[in-house]
This record gives C-alpha cells, structure tokens and sequence, in this order.
C-alpha cells in the first residue's frame, strides 16, 4: 500500500533535493575556478624552460687595422677576407710597410695590430706589447732564372751580400756579376737574413731596394744575374730558389733543423686584444685555419716547433 505524503512533506522534499543540487554546482563551480587559476602558473613555467640559457653573442662590429711585414701580408689579407664575410659588420684594412712600421705603428696606437717578422727592439720593451704568433713562415734566396747556380752556403750568401763575393762563377755559376736587391731596413726579412745568414754583420750598400717582398720578386724576375730573399709564399716559377748547403726548405727541413732561414710570424696587439681584432686574431689560430688555409699559402703552421 502507497503511502501518500502531505504537501508540507512533498515541499520539504523538494527543498532538500534543491539544496543538493546547489551543494553539486558549488562544488564544480569550485574545481573549475582551480583549474583555471593554475594555467597561469603552467604557461609561466613552460617558457622559463623553453627559454634559452645561454644569452646569444652579440654580433662584431667596427674596423680593425693591421700594418707591418709584407712577407704575412698574403696570410692576413686570406684571413681577413674570410672573416668580413663571416661578419659583415666588420671592416678590415690590412697594409704592408715593414715588421718595423708595423711594430711602430700599434705601439703609436695609428694601428690596431702590428703585424711582423721579429720581435720588437729594446726601445718597445715598456709598450705593453702582446705576441700572438700565427705562422711560421719559410725564407729562400731567389735568383733569376739565368743564373746557373742551385746552391749557396751559408757563408757563401752571406759573403754575397757583404759585398765580399760578387761573382756568379766564385760560387760555381756563369762569369756574371751578381746584383743584389735589398729590402729597407724596417724589414723584418732584411732583420732575419742578417741574423740567420750574416750573424748580424752589415749589408754591404751595393745593390738596389724594394719595399716590399712582392717588389723584391719582380726586380729579380726582371734583372738578369738578380738575388733577392722572400718568403716562400711569394715564389713561384718565375723565379729559382737556392738551396742552402744543400737543403732546400721543407716543412721537414726546419722541423729537424737542416733548414734554418725561416720566422715566426707575429701580430703585436698594444695590450690584450679587444673585439673585434681579438675575434680575428683568433679566427686565424682555429685548428681549421692554421690547418688548410696557412698549408695552401705556403705557410707552416705557428705550433709547428711546439713540443
């Protein structure tokens, strides 16, 4: 049998179930409010770690001057135009004029590198210079190609160019006078044959003077019974390289000391590097560089005596 209820029972009902209902939606109400107030605090933490942690380099501007040797200027210029395509942002005017000059000029603040074949006089010692060695560039007399003459000793180049010797046919060639061709004195080639090959005995004053090594070859490729010295980036077959006591130069050669008219090739900077010639200096002692690029401008690379 039903039981039927009063209305007061019935409207009592219907309030609870009401109630009951608002209880749910409150409740649901609620769990979405806490969902939505924890999407901020997700996203934050999903682009701190997709943020990178390593702030990006900033990119090389400005122009950087390099002077000196002319027996490096052919290295410097490869790098330097290798590096302005890397970084277009940055100028970089390279001129010869002699490891002195060069060594003169970044002391004097006129360049930003100073680029030479020896290192600097007594009178730079308080200058703040710093060596960054990137080569080790051979030397070698060249004759023109008339001369009969394969090989000099050392004491016969440098009796040569004392003036003592001034004949072809003395040391086994044709009865033709010998012409010399000089470098200036700011030249750090002229400096290292002195050293290496004249034990620091004078030039005699005959001859004729180039101021730079690519001059030194054309006057002797033009000048019948010429000798000159360059380093070997700039020979070719134009010219004939001497031996000397029977060695000729080769990277074996001046690593087990048979051969030794060669130089370290030096870029002074006054005071460390700063960017962007840091950044360039650099870029020429990569193992990639010092590994091809030197290699294929006949060149050494500047580790190459290290042990």
């Amino acid at each position: 049998m039903f039981k039927f209820m009063s209305k007061k029972g019935i409207t009592l009902s219907l309030s609870a179930v009401l109630m009951m209902g608002s209880l749910v939606g409150c409740g649901a109400k609620t769990e979405t409010n806490g969902a939505a107030s924890a999407t901020p605090a997700a996203t934050t933490a999903a682009t701190a770690s997709a943020k990178p942690s390593d702030t990006p380099k900033t990119e090389l501007t400005g122009t950087i001057t390099a002077s000196g040797s002319s027996a490096l200027l052919p290295l410097v210029k490869q790098a330097a135009t290798e590096f302005m395509e890397k970084n277009p942002k940055v100028t970089i005017n390279v001129t010869a004029g002699g490891s002195g000059t060069g060594i003169k000029n970044v002391a004097d603040g006129t360049s930003d590198i100073g680029n030479s074949d020896v290192e600097p006089g007594a009178e730079y010692k308080d200058k703040g210079l710093v060596d960054h060695q990137v080569a080790i560039a051979p030397f070698a007399f060249i004759v023109n190609k008339d001369v009969k003459v394969e090989n000099v000793t050392k004491q016969q180049a440098a009796d040569i160019y004392m003036g003592k010797i001034t004949n072809w046919k003395d040391v086994g060639g044709n009865d033709a006078k010998i012409v010399l061709v000089h470098r200036p004195d700011s030249s750090g080639s002229r400096t290292l044959v002195k050293t290496i090959i004249l034990d620091g005995k004078d030039f005699t004053k005959d001859g004729i003077t180039q101021e730079n090594s690519g001059a030194m070859k054309t006057a002797v490729v033009g000048q019948s019974g010429s000798i000159g010295y360059v380093d070997t980036p700039y020979i070719d077959d134009t010219v004939k390289a001497l031996k000397i006591d029977g060695v000729a130069f080769s990277e074996e050669n001046i690593k087990n000391g048979t051969y030794k008219l060669f130089g370290v090739e030096h870029m002074y900077t006054k005071g460390e590097a700063k960017d962007p010639a840091k950044a360039f200096i650099e870029y020429m002692s990569t193992k990639e560089f010092q590994g091809k690029q030197v290699r294929d401008l006949k060149f050494l690379p500047a580790d190459l005596l290290k042990k």
